[in-house]
């Protein structure tokens, strides 16, 4: 691979550069494997936007995936691993992914998918980790007949195609913002620019989320810095700790639900292990409880800082621990490129402290951009550059930002953005039911769960809860369906259809 880990094999040849629950590699291992999915990559014909998909569950092989094709001037397009078939082929056709990196546990899934994909004319090949199916390539067979040598750096780095669940069912694929990708003209400039990346002062990486998500994604491009990387194919709470302080990690990416769990394990298990090697936590996924947030910095100091935003634009505001205890429940200022402002229903802005609409100005004037939804684009931009995230909220007279309550559906469950209408377009066709919408309400573990409020068409006999929670189970990833039901008569809908969902939602959170 380029000087970066040439120099680290030569300096730190028996290092272990990554490490999995059943793997670890050095760094001369890992230079010989990015060699050979680079150069694999860069042989294949991928198509215009030169786009493969990984779809696996945490592991040293999705990462080396990523970085691979990276360096093999691809996009790779991360595919939630709890995704079904019909979902993942739609994510597969959309992009234009020619390949498919699975794992066993996505095997029969990503099998599935292609078969999907090629029916509707997408050529695509799948390869996977850990498996052995007449369908799929051996990644073992796949790196052994690459080429091992130095791939050029004078091709063009491509950003992640992220997807994001739809407003209308369909998910919505958007390139890692600039504020995340180091970008350059050649993969040597973006190799230089990876090294500017906020972690790299810091020693050992531990990556708790999923690999689909922009913040655990980040740990792979560390390597680059020549930061060694822990990655836990599951979290388990007291498996973190032990990871913690087995590997001295430095630093992490997580969400309140982490948290969440982190705090509830007992006393003497929480006490049992040394934390003190970890120097930053970015809390990122969603806004945390006030409650949580300085119960974890009581127990592992001062080292979080709070990264608020969204796949589509990168962070939007930014808030270190002293800070936050200054500024308590604040997701922080805004960073640049970014100015926070908050407007009325007339889009008017509000003067400090005055709680509305919240919205961000990209100088840049990019805003938010999907690159395959031209009017889901104009949609998400009231002006030039200027965009919501849904959320309400105000700024203080000195810049912190407050996020109060949300005005779109969007719901965030243990850092995961769910969109109800998903679930609404699939409980709609059960036969039992009349009308329905799903909610977001208070859950001490997730944040918020996603909830079903259901008109039956019999409301003396209305549908078997699991039946009806088994029906859209079947038909939608586990994590896209409600985790309750709830019978009712009416839904408030106004003489045009519309549902008030937040006065829907006020009766769960005034209980909180």
């Amino acid at each position: 691979m380029p000087s970066f880990i040439t120099e680290l094999a030569r300096q730190r040849p028996e290092e272990i550069a990554v490490r999995d629950s059943d793997h670890t590699f050095t760094w001369t291992e890992v230079g010989d494997i990015l060699n050979r999915t680079a150069n694999n990559v860069l042989a294949l014909d991928l198509g215009l936007n030169r786009r493969v998909a990984v779809f696996a569950e945490n592991a040293a092989e999705t990462a080396f995936a990523h970085l691979g094709s990276l360096f093999g001037s691809a996009s790779t397009v991360p595919v939630n691993f709890h995704l079904n078939a019909e979902e993942a082929a739609y994510i597969l056709v959309d992009s234009d992914s020619r390949i498919v990196f699975v794992g066993p546990e996505t095997l029969d899934r990503g099998i599935a998918a292609a078969e999907l994909a090629r029916a509707q004319g997408l050529e695509i090949s799948v390869v996977g980790w850990g498996v052995s199916h007449a369908q799929v390539t051996s990644w073992h067979d796949w790196l052994a007949a690459g080429d091992g040598t130095d791939p050029p750096l004078d091709v063009q780095p491509r950003p992640n195609l992220l997807y994001t669940s739809g407003t209308t069912g369909q998910p919505k694929g958007t390139e890692l913002p600039p504020t995340m990708f180091a970008g350059g003209d050649t993969m040597a400039e973006h190799i230089d620019g990876m090294k500017k990346n906020r972690f790299a002062e810091f020693g050992t990486h531990l990556v708790v989320g999923p690999m689909y998500h922009t913040g655990p994604l980040n740990g792979m491009r560390l390597l680059v810095c020549g930061i060694p990387m822990v990655i836990l194919n599951k979290f388990d709470a007291q498996g973190t700790l032990e990871a913690i302080a087995a590997y001295r990690t430095e630093s992490s990416v997580m969400v309140p639900t982490h948290f969440v769990r982190l705090l509830a394990l007992p006393a003497d298990i929480r006490n049992k292990y040394d934390l003190s090697s970890m120097k930053l936590v970015a809390h990122t996924g969603a806004t945390c409880p006030v409650d949580i947030k300085r119960s974890m910095i009581e127990w592992w100091g001062p080292v979080f800082t709070d990264a608020y935003g969204a796949t589509e634009v990168g962070t939007t505001c930014s808030i270190s621990s002293p800070e936050w205890l200054e500024h308590p429940g604040s997701v922080g200022r805004t960073v640049p490129p970014f100015t926070a402002l908050v407007l009325d229903d007339d889009d008017n802005e509000l003067p400090a402290n005055t709680e509305g609409r919240l919205f961000f100005k990209d100088a840049t004037g990019r805003g938010v951009i999907y690159p395959n939804d031209a009017q889901k684009t104009k949609a998400a931009n009231i002006a030039p550059g200027v965009f919501t995230l849904g959320e309400i909220g105000y700024i203080d007279q000195d810049g912190y930002v407050f996020i109060t309550d949300r005005f779109s559906d969007m719901v965030v469950s243990g850092g995961v953005n769910i969109y109800p209408a998903e679930a609404e377009q699939v409980l709609v066709q059960h036969p039992g039911i009349l009308d329905v919408a799903c909610i977001g309400i208070p859950s001490a573990d997730m944040g918020e769960e996603l909830k079903a409020i259901v008109i039956p068409r019999d409301l003396s006999n209305p549908p078997d809860v699991k039946e009806v929670l088994a029906f859209c189970q079947e038909r939608l990833s586990k994590y896209k369906c409600p985790r309750t039901i709830e019978f009712v008569s009416d839904l408030g809908r106004n003489t045009m259809g519309k549902i008030n969902k937040r006065k829907l939602r006020a009766p769960y959170w005034d209980k909180k």
